[in-house]
């Protein structure tokens, strides 16, 4: 299935590169003026001063044509004097340059270091001769690190510039190598012995003459596709570049390249010469490399030296195959490569090609993850901008002519899309908005088409499902020590085939969040910048807990990205002081329902409103208790978590619910001294009240249900934060601890003017100095300390007092309502003296 896939890709392609390649947009009319002194190549500054530019850290986009000092000038085309162009690694294009009717074709760009012309081999880079004697070339940013691209000022002649051809025939020596070679059998030169603990160079060998390659006594070659660095015993692998020739080629000479920094030839080594072999054998005529951890390597293969052919330079209307057949069985950086450097988005593809060969681009980046055990942040940004850009050259293959106006969208498991195009005739005002699953765009292309002379435009728009993996919220480089949480799904927007790409307006765009919105959190619109996330041109318009809105006012890769603080460290001492806080107060809760249940109480006393507290917060902290114990259990189980955060709801509203009860009859026993006990049964009966108690706290958890489904099962099995859904907790016990606080105040205010009326007589002085007591308990009885939950902010002080006030209501409850109480107290005498004489008596 993979391999038929693979092989219909490479098919595709192969058409796609053929036809219609000269439809593109002409970038001798569209390109960015390159005036800067200092890339002339007889500028010294390097040589003289510690001051010095590099290209890699340059921004570039397009097509450029250079110039020195309003001069019209060309990248060179032969070696250039290290040092020079005000660089450290001076920059040249092999192969020359073309001819006008060459059209667009690709040079290999070479690095003058250490006295070789090519030591380093960057990216290569499209040129294009034009007709008024310029020549233009699509820059991108170099493999080596500082390295500039060089220009000179010379006399240009584009009609009788000759591309010259990369393979060398130099006919056959007096001394056919094929029968007069060296035996090289070195077993530590195959390509599957990595990572070796003793790393080999062949610079210090005394190379001599022809080689013929064998290992462990079998044939082989040096192979001509990519090698995985740090393998055949080196750290620098060298391969050649060109492909093998056939017998009847003779004597060719080749490149060598050495695999670094995840590109294939980031070193270049001194060419050798290769001989074909009528045994199905090649020879070799091998020099010393020009630096030290670099080996030849050797692969044992079915060699086939009359059907091998020479692989020319790759142009406009052809394309790199073997490198496309290679990538069947070894996913690689250079398959992206290969797509990235075909220039086909001037043609126009079927719907079902550009989907197969998308799904294509997307299984190699997920495989070529699943190869790697760590990668480090460049090689991902380097994955993502090859995604990105095969993505964006694929899409653009989807446009074609209209009248009128046109559009096309497509869905696959890692990206959506959407093209849409206006033509001259278009009658619409203003486009739809763009929409996929997690995202949307606004923006005004007929705007732009007006100002196209075609008066036609089209635009491009992708949502990445998997691209954060590549292209990480943590390459956001901000200067705090903030987590960044990517927000929503990495999107594109491009104007293919659309000659003036000026937007007469921002774009907005809509992201639907994909994860927990974090109100104390900071939102970005961010956009991708070859190797960072950065916020230029973008701001957030409106946003709320479900989407936020950016505007933009250009167009490139974007995502929302989130910074929250990181959370304090956990103290261990402060979750022992918090589990045995809980389980004291379980205990509690506890020993007052045996109070309650099994003690004989007055008439007059009702303790339905205390009952329910501690049966309400008994169940809520045990359950909660639990639930964090075993959380690495039941969190995987989503609707098992939901459910336990939905019945926590429950317990706690309904136990706030009861304090409020509580407080309401408190507060009539303290108004009401001598007409307590008919009062209650008058107004408040037992049935009356478990109704509110219970009744209320469901009823918000049902409504809560209705109006936000998935609003229960967070990552610690509580209520979500999304969508503001924690008010329906927060909401009734703020205004529950409102109620309880005017409650208390007045109760306070109450006793006080009835206690001054009473006589001083020692008893009653007792007993008004137990009642105050006992009022004041009640301050944490009604859960009025809960309130300190406001305001912990970080204060250890405050978040254990809160920890250890609200995890005792039951160690309150049966102080103030069991111990503190006489006729409970006589009762515990009995209970205990029976208790000794019955164990006195066995």
């Amino acid at each position: 299935m993979a391999s038929s896939l693979h092989k219909g890709f490479i098919r595709a392609l192969t058409i796609i590169s053929v036809m219609l390649s000269n439809l593109s947009v002409n970038p001798c009319n569209n390109y960015t003026v390159l005036d800067e002194p200092r890339r002339s190549i007889n500028n010294t500054n390097f040589l003289h001063s510690s001051s010095y530019n590099c290209d890699d850290s340059v921004t570039w986009s397009g097509w450029y044509r250079l110039y020195l000092n309003g001069l019209s000038a060309q990248i060179p085309d032969t070696c250039v004097a290290w040092g020079h162009c005000d660089t450290a690694t001076t920059l040249w294009i092999r192969g020359g340059h073309p001819k006008v009717e060459d059209g667009v074709v690709t040079r290999d760009v070479c690095g003058h270091w250490h006295n070789y012309c090519c030591y380093f081999w960057s990216f290569p880079i499209k040129v294009k001769a034009c007709p008024d004697n310029y020549y233009v070339y699509e820059l991108i940013s170099p493999a080596v690190y500082c390295s500039g691209y060089c220009a000179d000022i010379s006399s240009i002649n584009i009609s009788s510039t000759a591309v010259t051809p990369a393979t060398i025939s130099t006919g056959y020596p007096s001394v056919d190598p094929c029968y007069n070679y060296t035996v090289l059998d070195d077993p530590w030169r195959a390509i599957n012995n990595t990572h070796a603990s003793v790393r080999k160079c062949d610079q210090s060998v005394t190379w001599s003459g022809w080689y013929r390659l064998f290992i462990n006594s079998l044939s082989a070659q040096i192979p001509d596709t990519c090698v995985e660095k740090d393998s055949c015993g080196t750290s620098i692998p060298l391969w050649i570049h060109e492909g093998h020739p056939t017998v009847q080629d003779g004597v060719v000479t080749r490149d060598v390249c050495g695999h670094w920094h995840n590109y294939c030839c980031y070193f270049g080594s001194f060419p050798i010469k290769v001989k074909a072999c009528p045994g199905n054998y090649y020879v070799y005529e091998l020099v010393s490399p020009n630096i030290c951890n670099t080996t030849y390597c050797a692969a044992v293969s079915n060699i086939s030296s009359t059907y091998t052919t020479v692989t020319s330079e790759t142009s406009s209307s052809g394309m790199n195959i073997s490198l496309l057949e290679r990538c069947t069985s070894q996913i690689s950086l250079e398959c992206l490569q290969n797509l990235h450097e075909q220039n086909i988005t001037a043609q126009v593809l079927p719907l079902d090609t550009v989907t197969s060969l998308l799904t294509l681009v997307f299984n190699t980046s997920e495989k070529i993850l699943e190869s790697l055990s760590s990668a480090n942040p460049t090689e991902l940004a380097s994955y993502g901008n090859l995604v990105l850009k095969a993505s964006e050259i694929l899409i653009s293959t989807l446009v074609k002519l209209t009248d009128t106006n046109d559009s096309i969208s497509f869905t696959l498991p890692a990206v959506e899309g959407q093209v849409f195009i206006v033509g001259p005739q278009v009658t619409l005002e203003k486009i739809p908005r763009l929409e996929t699953t997690h995202s949307s765009m606004d923006m005004d292309l007929i705007g732009i088409a007006k100002n196209n002379n075609d008066r036609s435009a089209a635009v491009g728009f992708m949502s990445f499902n998997t691209m954060e993996n590549l292209l990480k919220p943590d390459f956001f480089n901000t200067s705090n020590h903030q987590i960044k949480t990517m927000m929503s799904t990495v999107i594109s927007a491009t104007l293919p085939k659309t000659t003036n790409t000026t937007l007469t307006k921002p774009v907005n765009f809509t992201f639907r969040h994909i994860r927990e919105f974090d109100p104390s959190g900071s939102l970005s619109c961010v956009y991708w910048n070859i190797s960072e996330w950065i916020v230029d041109g973008c701001s957030v318009l409106k946003t709320n807990s479900s989407y936020t809105v950016c505007s933009c006012v250009h167009l490139s890769t974007f995502a929302l990205i989130m910074q929250t603080s990181r959370p304090p460290e956990s103290d261990p001492l402060l979750e022992l002081l918090n589990l045995v806080c809980v389980i004291v107060g379980l205990v509690f809760f506890t020993l007052a329902l045996l109070t309650f249940a099994l003690c004989q109480w007055s008439p007059g006393v009702n303790n339905v409103a205390r009952i329910n507290i501690c049966i309400s917060l008994l169940l809520a902290h045990l359950l909660f208790l639990l639930t964090q114990q075993f959380l690495s259990l039941i969190w995987p189980q989503q609707v098992s978590c939901a459910v336990i955060s939905g019945l926590l709801h429950f317990l706690f509203l309904s136990g706030f619910v009861w304090m409020f009860i509580e407080a309401v009859l408190l507060f009539i026993c303290v108004k009401n001294l001598s007409q307590i006990s008919s009062k209650k049964r008058e107004v408040l009966s037992s049935g009356f009240l478990c109704v509110i108690g219970y009744v209320v706290a469901l009823g918000v958890v049902c409504v809560s249900i209705g109006l936000v489904p998935d609003g229960y099962g967070s990552e610690h099995c509580w209520i979500k934060h999304d969508k503001g859904f924690i008010w329906s907790f927060l909401g009734p016990v703020c205004a529950i601890l409102t109620m309880n606080m005017i409650l208390f105040i007045s109760i306070i205010i109450t006793m006080n003017s009835t206690l001054t009326k009473l006589n001083a007589e020692v008893s009653q002085i007792k007993q008004t100095k137990i009642m105050v007591f006992k009022t004041l308990v009640q301050f944490v009885v009604l859960g009025c300390p809960w309130i300190l939950g406001f305001f912990t902010n970080g204060s250890k002080v405050l978040e254990i007092l809160f920890l250890i006030l609200n995890s005792q209501q039951g160690t309150f409850i049966f102080l103030i309502y069991c111990v503190l109480n006489n006729e409970v107290r006589q009762q515990y005498r009995k209970f205990f003296r029976c208790l000794y004489s019955g164990h006195k008596k066995h």
